[in-house]
């Protein structure tokens, strides 16, 4: 019976005070939002409190009398110390960059300490990370501020949530648990994960010769945006044969050859329909490895999703439009 409770009246009971929490990013920890228990040495401390104080009544002695409420008075006291650890304490949220599905995100938790006394053992750690997570711990000096990193890992693409985040310290003795529960109002980004290994970029579309593929496709096909003079090395199937044929009379001109160093502006269309690809999320994967390599490339790209269509740039800022467009989409 202990063990079904357990498994199902306090997660929701928990689930059910934490909708009442306001979501915030900043928090400040008070009397009125901190919260109280003994931990499992706190229990069996007070039972041997209680067997130390019927053995004293039983013999009479007036040295376990002592010992009983000198321990009990440092129980009482650790209360008060581990409550003043935490009061007072503010603390802000800063969600890290963008990462893409499978990979552990970085927030930021910044402890502001405004007293004149340290702060020592604060422990943070997510909601449902599991009994096996441990909790992250720091010292905040007097007047003093810590940062701290916390990983939160992610399994899914999307703009995710975070979870709520125990704030709690066991200071001084351990045998009483201090702890404030924070819901953040942050969110993030999560991109889906890219195709591994990255398939080859769909055929990209030149505004002069039609169809393309990438940057190197008129070196492949034959075509060309330019001419420049025959350099020693350049292959002969480089050669403007037709112009060096009507030249052929002129002494003084030189072999032509097809210049690549700046190839025709192509549009490139990332398009949901040409992945070939029945599920959902493995398109979105290889969408994104496309997103990838085009910018790598410093091609000019466009994506179009169902419903929903980003024209052709380039550049940081189109990376970001179109991984976000990917992930929420």
């Amino acid at each position: 019976m202990p063990a079904m409770i357990q498994t199902t009246f306090v997660p929701r009971l928990r689930a059910w005070w934490l909708r009442r929490l306001p979501q915030q990013d900043q928090t400040a920890l008070h009397h009125h939002n901190l919260y109280l228990l003994p931990t499992r040495a706190g229990w069996m401390l007070g039972f041997t409190l209680l067997l130390l104080l019927l053995g004293s009544i039983n013999y009479q002695l007036n040295l376990g009398y002592l010992l009983t409420f000198m321990l009990a008075g440092s129980a009482a006291a650790g209360v008060w110390v581990g409550h003043r650890n935490l009061a007072g304490l503010e603390l802000s949220l800063h969600p890290g960059a963008p990462v893409f599905a499978g990979q552990s995100a970085a927030v930021e938790i910044h402890l502001h300490n405004p007293s004149r006394r340290a702060r020592y053992a604060v422990g943070l750690q997510w909601l449902g990370s599991g009994p096996a997570a441990s909790d992250v711990w720091a010292d905040v000096g007097p007047q003093d501020q810590h940062s701290v990193q916390l990983a939160y890992p992610t399994q899914q693409r999307g703009r995710l949530p975070l979870p709520a985040l125990r704030v709690q310290t066991l200071y001084p003795l351990g045998t009483f648990k201090v702890w404030h529960w924070w819901r953040p109002a942050a969110q993030l980004w999560v991109y889906p994960a890219p195709e591994t290994p990255a398939p080859a970029l769909p055929l990209a579309a030149t505004h002069e010769d039609g169809p393309a593929s990438g940057p190197h496709a008129a070196q492949r096909s034959g075509e060309t945006d330019g001419a420049r003079p025959y350099r020693r090395g350049d292959p002969l199937k480089w050669v403007l044969w037709k112009k060096a044929a009507r030249l052929a009379g002129d002494e003084r001109a030189q072999w032509v050859s097809r210049d690549f160093s700046h190839p025709a502006a192509a549009e490139l269309w990332l398009e949901h329909a040409r992945c070939q690809l029945h599920d959902e999320e493995a398109r979105r994967s290889r969408l994104c490895a496309w997103v990838l390599q085009a910018d790598a490339l410093g091609l000019r790209y466009g994506l179009r999703l169902p419903g929903f269509e980003i024209a052709p740039e380039q550049g940081a800022a189109q990376r970001q439009r179109c991984l976000e467009a990917l992930a929420w989409r």
